[in-house]
C-alpha cells in the first residue's frame, strides 16, 4: 500500500499542471448540461436563449483552457449541429429528451413487433405503417387509455395519414410485382 501510495503522489505531482485547466472545462460542461436539465421547467425558446448564450461564454473561456480548447471548441461545434432540434422537447410533452430515452421508445416498439412476429430482422410492415405503429405503441403504455381517446379529433390530419400509408403501400407493392 506504502508503496501505491508513493506512485500515486508522483503521478499527481507531474501532473499538477494539468489538474486546473481540466477543472474549468468540467465546470463549464457541467453548467451546459444543468441547463439542459432545465429544473427551472423553461420553455424552449427559454432554454434555448440561456444555453446558447452559454455555449457563446465557453467560447470566449476557450483561451484559458490551453489544450483543452479544442475540446472545447468541438463541444460547441456539436451543439451548433444539434441545436435545431435541441429545443423541441421542452415545449412537447412527453417528447423524450435524449438519445438514449429516444431509442428506448424504438427498442419497445421493435421488441413488440419482434414477438408479433418473431422476426428478428427488419419487418416490412414497420417500413409502410411504422410511423402509426410507433405511436400506437407508445400510447398504448398510458393506463387510464380510453375508447374515446382512439377516435380521431381531426379528421383532416387522419386522412392526410391515411393517404400517406396507402402511398408506401402502394409503392412497396409495385416493388414485389417486380421482383416477382
Amino acid at each position: 500500500m506504502k508503496h501505491l501510495q508513493q506512485i500515486l503522489i508522483k503521478a499527481l505531482q507531474r501532473t499538477a499542471a494539468l489538474w486546473p485547466p481540466l477543472k474549468e472545462a468540467y465546470g463549464l460542461v457541467y453548467q451546459a448540461a444543468h441547463i439542459l436539465a432545465n429544473h427551472e421547467q423553461q420553455t424552449g425558446a427559454q432554454v434555448r436563449e440561456t444555453y446558447l448564450a452559454w455555449i457563446a461564454h465557453m467560447q470566449e473561456q476557450k483561451a484559458h483552457l490551453g489544450a483543452l480548447s479544442t475540446v472545447i471548441e468541438h463541444f460547441v461545434e456539436i451543439t451548433g449541429n444539434f441545436a435545431p432540434g435541441l429545443f423541441h422537447c421542452y415545449d412537447v410533452k412527453d417528447l423524450p429528451r435524449t438519445n438514449n430515452d429516444l431509442e428506448h421508445c424504438f427498442g419497445v416498439a421493435r421488441a413488440h413487433e419482434r414477438r408479433a412476429t418473431g422476426r428478428r430482422g427488419a419487418i416490412p410492415g414497420v417500413v409502410v405503417r411504422g410511423s402509426v405503429r410507433l405511436i400506437a405503441v407508445l400510447v398504448t403504455k398510458r393506463e387510464d387509455l380510453q375508447a374515446a381517446d382512439l377516435r380521431p379529433s381531426d379528421y383532416r390530419k387522419w386522412r392526410e395519414i391515411r393517404g400517406q400509408l396507402r402511398y408506401r403501400e402502394d409503392a412497396r407493392r409495385q416493388k414485389f410485382r417486380i421482383r416477382k
